[in-house]
């Protein structure tokens, strides 16, 4: 483990972690949802309410984030309302560790809740994944370029160059849904197998169902504080390690390799501040919409080489017991995606770093210990952006 401080002059914790209800929830507004998992990662870290600071959302909210804090009654002198997608909720946890390192604030609340599956099932909205009716994404759109089909023309790319195939990708869904049938929270838990994601219908080719991302509700809260606050904690804590974010296109003409993702960058920066090696990580807790997303993600981070990585993913290694545990609370693709899902990543990590995830999903070292390195990785848009956190024990 690196000696020193990651930041700044004071080293960064994350001091509670907590879920609002997910998964079907029909009676609640987004903004519940967010007082809900507040109230619950305040209980989880044994603070009171009086020592947040600093407060951080996005996607909610005339004003974001002054509505949403005001609805939870808080008064912060820092505040951060960076929106980039999926990857909003790493880009929120590195400004927010920043802003504790450097004195701008000691305990920062990253708060997030949505009704996305409630809001479309009650017809309070419908879905739009075209996106880009104005401004440069204009002149894609007519050709079709939804979201999906941005992600699915990337996937054919690297099947096309790397002979990534279908069942490989469709081994990704095979092993994340295994990884949810044993949490409860997880919307669903039955075991599917390669022929089930292969022959399902298809919603963007190659993708079909099971290749995507559920549709659910939910929220999640993340309170990260200065090292001085510490002892006053209820529960151990865990170190925020280093943290990199990267940008890279929205116009499809303008992504130089897509089988190269801005994580590629993110990922590196993250383990250099950290001063750890891919190889050194426990388990990773990364963005999954697409099933390509978590290939790709695997790729650009380090832990296999570009190209390699169907065959990487092919052998169970994902799963909780396996060599490199990935989304170990199902993910996405089979646990909770109410939008922007990237706060959910850092939540999990936290909880098998503690111990937590119960007897049936904790991750477990070779020698029965518990893992005391984590990574979660989010990505926004359609490889938009990425935002890269490194979590530590010690």
């Amino acid at each position: 483990m690196p000696s020193g401080t990651p930041y700044g002059n004071r080293k960064v914790a994350v001091a509670g972690v907590a879920l609002s209800d997910c998964g079907r929830v029909d009676d609640a507004t987004p903004y519940a949802l967010h007082a809900q998992a507040a109230r619950r990662a305040l209980a989880d870290s044994g603070l009171d309410r009086s020592v947040i600071d600093g407060f951080a959302s996005a996607g909610l909210g005339t004003l974001a984030p002054i509505e949403v804090a005001e609805y939870l009654g808080l008064r912060p002198t820092w505040v951060d309302s960076t929106s980039v997608g999926g990857a909003t909720w790493e880009v929120l946890a590195a400004h927010a560790a920043e802003a504790i390192a450097a004195g701008h604030a000691d305990a920062v609340l990253l708060v997030y809740g949505s009704t996305a599956r409630a809001d479309i099932k009650s017809g309070r909205r419908t879905s739009n994944l075209s996106f880009g009716s104005r401004g440069p994404l204009q002149f894609e759109v007519p050709y079709g370029h939804t979201l999906i089909a941005k992600y699915a023309m990337a996937a054919r790319r690297h099947m096309h160059q790397y002979g990534t195939t279908l069942e490989q990708l469709a081994r990704i869904a095979v092993q994340t849904r295994a990884n949810a049938a044993a949490n409860p929270d997880a919307m669903y838990r039955d075991p599917i197998t390669v022929d089930d994601v292969l022959g399902g219908p298809v919603i963007a080719d190659p993708f079909t169902t099971l290749h995507c991302c559920i549709r659910s509700d939910g929220g999640c809260a993340v309170l990260l504080v200065a090292e001085d606050r510490v002892p006053d904690l209820a529960k151990p804590p865990v170190w925020v390690l280093g943290s990199g974010t990267a940008v890279s296109h929205t116009t499809m003409s303008e992504w130089d390799d897509f089988t190269v993702s801005p994580a590629a960058v993110s990922g590196r920066l993250a383990f250099e501040r950290a001063g750890i090696r891919p190889d050194e990580i426990d388990l990773a807790e990364l963005y999954d919409a697409f099933t390509y997303m978590t290939l790709v993600t695997l790729e650009d981070l380090g832990f296999c080489a570009k190209g390699e990585g169907g065959a990487f993913v092919g052998t169970g290694r994902l799963l909780r017991d396996g060599d490199l545990p990935v989304n170990t609370d199902g993910g996405g693709l089979s646990a909770c995606h109410p939008g922007m899902r990237g706060l959910f990543l850092l939540v999990e990590a936290v909880r098998q770093l503690r111990g937590e995830a119960g007897p049936d999903r904790q991750v477990r070292k070779a020698d029965g210990a518990l893992p005391r390195l984590a990574v979660a990785s989010g990505t926004g848009g359609w490889f938009c952006s990425s935002g890269t956190v490194v979590l530590g024990r010690d």
